[in-house]
């Protein structure tokens, strides 16, 4: 069964109206590559003018939002924080490639299907589809083959987006990740801080991100804002002397 979320980040779209999106950079062959936190599992990545949205999703006010010469979907939940067509049709350039699993293309009818293992060359981009799944079983569960994650070549430098998912033995086998999003707290009782710290000293990319890890859900199980900004403190003081560098962007309002 997927991860229903009905009511997560209502307040979003109320508290960041007006925001612009904070930036980021990470050096590569040409030029930075620019990224920018979105929101959630959403996030933008800018190079040399092209731009990629990764699970755009309009709970937050997309018109700060750049359009996009490239979209990478990695499920089609029902709560729409990974697919919402409703993003994809405000931030799509006419003819911009949608790259999706299978089970999302009732949603998005001309999308390219990208299966587990697959590679493709998209928009002019490299792009490598990533099983993500979860190995414990309980509710909320991700069967393997339904979704992925992104392996994104840009610049000379590999930007893996992890999705929802276990750290499987097809992460693990990843090497030469520059840049990692990671979920941490979700999948609920399987990405807790020292899973996904595990999961950071296998693959060892430069920079990580933890991102996907404060849902309304998931705040019955923290008790406040301060133990989940605690939890960010305990990974990047687990995984900083295996030399991963990690970034805490903003994707949620302030409490």
């Amino acid at each position: 069964m997927r991860h229903i979320v009905t009511s997560v980040l209502v307040f979003a779209a109320l508290s960041w109206a007006s925001a612009t999106p904070a930036q980021d950079r990470f050096p590569a062959d040409g030029g930075d590559i620019i990224i920018r936190p979105l929101v959630h599992a959403s996030v933008e990545i800018e190079f040399n003018g092209r731009v990629i949205q990764v699970d755009p999703w309009s709970i937050v006010d997309l018109k700060s939002v750049r359009p996009a010469d490239l979209i990478l979907v990695t499920d089609a939940d029902n709560g729409g924080h990974h697919l919402d067509p409703k993003a994809i049709g405000l931030l799509r350039k006419p003819g911009a490639p949608v790259v999706i699993p299978a089970v999302g293309k009732s949603k998005v009818p001309d999308g390219i299907v990208l299966e587990n293992g697959r590679k493709r060359t998209v928009a002019g981009l490299d792009v490598e589809a990533i099983a993500a799944y979860d190995l414990t079983n309980g509710e909320p569960y991700h069967p393997k083959g339904e979704a992925n994650g992104y392996v994104l070549t840009i610049g000379g430098k590999r930007l893996y987006f992890v999705g929802v998912t276990e750290c499987v033995p097809e992460i693990r086998a990843l090497k030469n990740i520059d840049v990692m999003f990671v979920p941490m707290n979700l999948p609920l009782g399987r990405m807790s801080p020292p899973a996904t710290a595990d999961c950071l000293r296998a693959v060892k990319p430069k920079v990580a991100y933890p991102y996907h890890y404060d849902t309304a859900y998931q705040r019955k199980q923290v008790e406040s804002s301060k133990e989940i900004q605690r939890t960010l403190e305990v990974l990047r003081d687990m995984v900083t002397p295996d030399g991963v560098e990690v970034r805490l962007g903003r994707w949620y309002p302030a409490p």
